[in-house]
């Protein structure tokens, strides 16, 4: 079995292909479609998806809704990132810098002020405050770091699924290959939702030399029993990025597969790995040398995804949040 390395996930991609804003309309991206059984690369727009659905197909969304997660002191010396949040007054965050946010000290947001009572292992700190943050005048949207910007007033429409559940927030991320999609489109496909709630994890870089080493992080999911059922009957599952494929492959794993509920995953999908459940995938460009770009190619062969990648630069394609899209068949 190959060993593989962080290494043979890297490719060379120019920094004016990153899509810092989103399009003008959602389903104006283009779209790369790759063929796994014939290695066939084709060149075409987003809204021709539904041609490439069948009839037995079920469609599966990420319905979590992102959450405003980025805060600043009100001094603006200190920069908050919530993570998840236990009681409304009590934030795991990450902050910067680590030196002025240590055990005991206090930061302002507004009129909250928070006390650091805890620094793990990881530099995650706990913070409680002395009442609830006002996340609508303080909390922005924690934007990928390569989009060298902060969020601003379009972004709290288009960094969110049409689909995203009220009753689902939680992500700080987008599931950025929901971007695309309509809400008349939706409506047009046999589907179905699961819930992963996107945390900071999914943009962390891979640094161990050997992926066997890298320690993957772990994020909430939710599948429900409707779903559930309608994956077991059936023809295929079409994914709609790799947070649903990385519930499903976890779900797919259990005993007996895909039991509804709640949980967390940390599965970590790459060459080698089989899959149980996606049969096809709808997925953005991902940053070299990530995660996401090992599952890719674990579904579709390192060498294919090489070769699209390769062509994706060359034809100038959009890359990551904002950025086209490719589909895998």
């Amino acid at each position: 079995m190959t060993e593989w390395r962080t290494d043979d996930f890297d490719y060379p991609l120019p920094e004016e292909l990153i899509a810092s804003r989103p399009l003008e309309q959602r389903d104006a991206s283009r779209m790369m479609v790759v063929h796994r059984d014939t290695g066939e690369i084709e060149h075409r727009q987003f809204t021709d998806f539904p041609q490439f659905i069948r009839p037995d197909d079920l469609v599966v969304f990420n319905d979590t809704r992102v959450v405003r997660a980025r805060f600043f002191s009100t001094d603006g010396k200190i920069e908050i990132v919530r993570l998840e949040s236990p009681e409304p007054t009590v934030w795991r965050c990450l902050v910067k810098p680590g030196k002025k946010m240590r055990l005991g000290r206090q930061v302002k947001i507004g009129d909250a002020t928070g006390t650091v009572e805890s620094v793990f292992e990881n530099g995650d700190r706990l913070v409680r405050f002395d009442r609830v943050v006002d996340e609508e005048k303080w909390g922005q949207l924690a934007l990928p770091h390569y989009m060298n910007r902060d969020s601003d007033p379009t972004d709290f429409d288009r960094y969110q699924t049409v689909f995203a559940a009220d009753s689902k927030p939680g992500a700080i991320a987008a599931p950025t290959a929901g971007l695309h999609f309509t809400e008349d489109l939706v409506t047009s496909l046999p589907h179905a939702f699961v819930t992963l709630h996107v945390g900071v994890g999914t943009f962390q870089p891979v640094r161990a030399d050997r992926i066997t080493d890298h320690i993957m992080h772990s994020e909430r999911f939710e599948l429900s029993e409707a779903t559930a059922n309608a994956i077991k009957q059936a023809g295929r599952v079409v994914s709609v990025g790799t947070t649903v494929t990385r519930v499903l492959e976890h779900c797919a794993l259990q005993n007996p597969p895909l039991p509804p509920g709640t949980g967390t995953t940390s599965i970590f999908i790459y060459p080698g790995f089989e899959f149980k459940c996606v049969g096809a995938l709808l997925t953005n460009f991902h940053l070299p040398k990530s995660t996401l770009l090992m599952l890719v190619s674990a579904l579709a062969g390192p060498e294919l995804i090489k070769q699209a990648y390769s062509e994706a630069v060359a034809r100038q394609y959009r890359f990551f949040s904002y950025g086209d899209c490719m589909l895998i068949l």
